[in-house]
């Protein structure tokens, strides 16, 4: 499928590599920034409210191009949309173009677009041309925002390419960082010819190697006195909302916001830790290996709640909670994300095996027995007699499966030739989660493209059986069996 751009004409040497780097504006600059990021916000859910006012009472779908006339407009009478650099809404726009086309499409996981809280993360985006990067010396630079001026950054790194889009944004603790797109133009990295591993992450244990005889733990992403202060904490937030629900009619004072910015503050902490070590490890993952085999895990399902409903309760809810838990603070998600784009540039190769009974089966003799599995850190087979650490025999077969599926698509490739061979292990086809989302397509361009293969590392199987909506929530508001629209 070619390539389009958000407005729908094609792409110029898009970006291919991210820049992040901390942000350091004044008081001033800092207030104005904020404002701008609760404009846009507003901005994404007036245009959210028209296109679906607009469907309802016309059955008719808005796009950017068209917002962007009532956009002008709105400049011009409204001065807290005036104020915004003229790229700012626009960007917007286009990201919900991006959203609505995520949620068509039904080999994405996005759901429908959803309206923003005050409470989500503040962020302003700008096209790369309306940035400008001057770097001041070897350590800081700056970067020039349209009706705001210069803002200083810290260059942890070069750009190493020229910008295409930027972003500026704001985490809980209160901390400005920029992102720049940038578009280094690198070419396929050859294969680096180290061998293949085998990883299973885990949640006792970050990560365990098939050809390490230890596993990667990860460091304690808060000390032992930071955690006794976020319970402390925690408590003294419990306490001061009920005072301010029964004494001030569910106002925040000003203490209860010292709090929750103290909160903030151990949570940003938190997440920093946990992506360093994230990062350093699939790092080491790619660049130290040829071929990376994990799980083909979906984190979602995985980690879905318990608790059902009044009816009917959920069965150990607050162990299924900490299991929850304890498996996002190890990031598998993310891991896989950042093994994507990092196994391609390190010359490596990513692939993905079904994780069904990959804890239960013999790394040497090949035997699936739930009884070998005797507890949650020994596995001894029942055939062979083979003893070993579980996760660790979880990741020779890991490796194995991977391994064995690469020979046999090689097989394959050799009888049907070379033009249908995959580049990657494919994912069977799983029936689709979100079934109240059609498959009709936003703009007349989708109808009738052909998927094209993934070209990231791994290919998966593009085959999803298709879902109905409710007649409650159905935004097309057609039957199954009506004809695609067309203009």
């Amino acid at each position: 499928m070619k390539k389009l751009k958000r407005a729908g004409r094609p792409v110029k040497n898009p970006a291919d590599a991210g820049r992040k780097y901390r942000l350091y504006p004044t008081p001033q600059q800092a207030e104005r920034l904020s404002k701008w990021g609760h404009t846009c916000r507003a901005v994404w859910n007036m245009a959210l409210e028209q296109r679906l006012y607009v469907y309802k009472q016309r059955r008719k779908y808005l796009r950017a191009d068209e917002q962007c006339r009532y956009l002008t407009e709105a400049r011009h009478d409204l001065e807290w949309i005036g104020d915004l650099p003229s790229q700012a809404p626009q960007q917007v726009l286009r990201h919900l173009d991006r959203a609505y086309e995520n949620f068509w499409n039904a080999d994405h996981p996005a759901g429908f677009p959803q309206f923003k809280k005050r409470t989500s993360r503040v962020v302003i985006s700008l096209p790369g041309q309306a940035v400008r990067v001057t770097q001041l010396n070897r350590k800081w630079a700056c970067v020039r925002i349209p009706k705001l001026g210069e803002v200083k950054f810290r260059l942890t790194r070069p750009l190493g390419g020229r910008i295409k889009a930027a972003s500026v944004r704001r985490d809980g603790a209160g901390r400005w960082y920029v992102s720049f797109g940038v578009h280094t133009g690198r070419t396929a990295t050859l294969p680096n010819g180290q061998p293949p591993v085998g990883v299973d992450f885990g949640v006792k244990q970050a990560a365990y190697l098939s050809d390490e005889r230890v596993p990667r733990l990860m460091p304690q992403t808060l000390t032992k006195g930071e955690q006794r202060r976020l319970a402390g904490l925690e408590r003294r937030r419990a306490r001061q909302i009920q005072q301010a629900k029964r004494h001030r009619g569910g106002r925040y004072s000003n203490r209860l916001r010292r709090t929750l910015r103290a909160i903030a503050e151990l949570r940003a902490r938190q997440a920093r830790r946990r992506a360093d070590f994230t990062h350093k490890l699939t790092t080491d993952l790619a660049k130290n290996h040829g071929l990376v085999a994990i799980e083909d895990l979906h984190v979602k399902q995985m980690t879905r709640s318990a608790r059902g409903t009044h009816a009917k309760p959920g069965v150990h809810v607050a162990q299924k909670a900490g299991l929850n838990r304890a498996v996002l603070d190890n990031l598998p998600g993310e891991r896989r994300r950042q093994l994507v784009y990092k196994c391609p540039a390190y010359g490596s190769e990513l692939v993905l095996v079904q994780p069904a009974r990959t804890s239960q089966t013999c790394g040497v003799c090949n035997l699936w027995d739930p009884a070998s599995r005797i507890s949650r850190d020994t596995f001894a087979c029942t055939g062979c007699g083979h003893t070993d650490d579980a996760d660790h025999n979880a990741s020779v077969v890991i490796l194995s499966r991977a391994l064995r599926d690469q020979a046999g698509a090689a097989i394959a490739a050799g009888r049907c030739g070379e033009q249908h061979a995959p580049t990657g292990q494919a994912r069977p086809a799983m029936p689709r989660t979100c079934t109240w989302r059609t498959r009709e397509p936003l703009t007349p361009s989708s109808v009738g493209a052909q998927p094209s293969s993934d070209t990231e590392g791994y290919k998966e199987s593009r085959h999803v059986t298709a879902g109905r909506m409710s007649k409650r929530n159905r935004v097309s508001g057609h039957a199954r069996d009506t004809p695609k629209l067309t203009p």
